[in-house]
């Protein structure tokens, strides 16, 4: 007898705080909720991500949130939230898609990397079956994204294909309501997962690039499939911006930057916001954070092969996180405390160049 059970009838209740972290209180069993079969699996092999993991009847899949019963593939994390807040769309990072504006964001357990780095490792590390979130439908989270004024849904915090299925449903309700739909992600869903996510209303996502090959190869994962789904959001018409971990030892040199630096102008064109983000010490990895001035010089390498959107994170303050016309370099939006633009109808106000902005 299949362990999977109808939609829940009732969600649970739930309140924004003064600081923007919301509470969520389950009012019915999460764990007859959260599982149910996938709509994206073969018989006994998910084909959510490139992983494609063939799963024994009771096994888990590499992400251990996809689990064979009675031969079919079921996901264990349907709605299944550990972690929900409101955060500025900034924080994502996106920069270029309606600056200023706020997203509730819900995040699972788990992650289908093997990050040692990991700067959010308390949940992609955390076992879900082992976890303590609470159950959110999609009707639920849409009704309490508007009630705390949020303009729009992310799902991040750890890998957001882990809520597939849930976010299949989340984002048609969401646009319906007016609500823009965003991922943050390590962008190595299959093809098919990345059309379904874009047709059923995904408006934009910030891809975590974390290397070269040799960064992949670390990970045991082929890079090029990220670039694949680059280049297929772009021509779905998905907006997308790109951010790459500076990280001791493993991303810092010139010559990687130099090399994706060449790839997304080539590929993708010189106008798709790069973020080079200060790495930490976290989970596995105690290398120290590198030099400021060391990203500085990344960024210059960057700058020189053509980017024009280039931004600097884990840098508060610094100036990089602003936006500057390539053209005049005035500044256009200004991201210091709080949010302020510029901008006229997406144009300099001072020499008229357009800037790619989605607002």
């Amino acid at each position: 007898m299949s362990t999977t059970s109808s939609p829940a009838t009732r969600g649970p209740s739930a309140t924004v705080s003064s600081a923007g972290s919301v509470v969520a209180r389950s009012s019915s069993p999460i764990f007859l909720n959260r599982i149910r079969p996938t709509s994206l699996a073969v018989k006994d092999r998910c084909l959510i991500c490139e992983r494609r993991c063939v799963i024994k009847e009771g096994g888990f899949g590499f992400c251990r949130t996809k689990k064979n019963i009675e031969g079919k593939i079921h996901t264990t994390v349907y709605g299944y939230i550990s972690s929900l807040s409101r955060n500025p769309i900034e924080k994502k990072p996106l920069f270029h898609f309606y600056p200023g504006s706020y997203a509730l964001t819900a995040g699972t357990y788990s992650c289908n990397f093997p990050c040692p780095w990991c700067q959010n490792w308390e949940i992609s590390k955390y076992p879900p079956e082992e976890g303590n979130g609470r159950y959110i439908a999609p009707e639920e989270f849409v009704e309490l994204a508007i009630s705390s004024n949020c303009q729009g849904t992310s799902v991040s915090f750890n890998e957001p294909t882990l809520l597939f299925d849930w976010s299949l449903e989340l984002f048609p309700l969401a646009r319906d309501r007016g609500l823009y739909n965003t991922f943050v992600t390590n962008g190595y869903m299959s093809e098919e997962a990345l059309k379904r996510l874009i047709q059923a209303g995904l408006d934009g996502a910030n891809f975590d690039l974390k290397g070269n090959k040799e960064v992949y190869r670390l990970l045991k994962a082929d890079g090029e499939i990220i670039w694949r789904n680059l280049k297929l959001a772009r021509k779905m018409g998905l907006h997308i911006e790109i951010t790459t971990l500076i990280i001791t030892g493993v991303s810092d040199r010139g010559s990687m930057i130099r090399e994706i630096a060449r790839r997304i102008v080539d590929e993708l064109g010189p106008d798709i916001p790069w973020h080079l983000t200060r790495y930490f010490p976290a989970y596995r990895y105690d290398q120290p954070p590198p030099p400021i001035s060391l990203l500085e010089d990344l960024f210059q390498v960057a700058k020189d092969e053509g980017i024009r959107y280039l931004y600097l994170g884990n840098v508060p303050g610094h100036r990089w996180e602003n936006t500057y016309c390539p053209r005049c370099n005035s500044l256009l939006i200004k991201r210091i405390g709080r949010v302020e633009n510029f901008l006229k109808d997406s144009t300099c106000p001072n020499c008229g160049y357009s800037i790619p902005l989605v607002d």
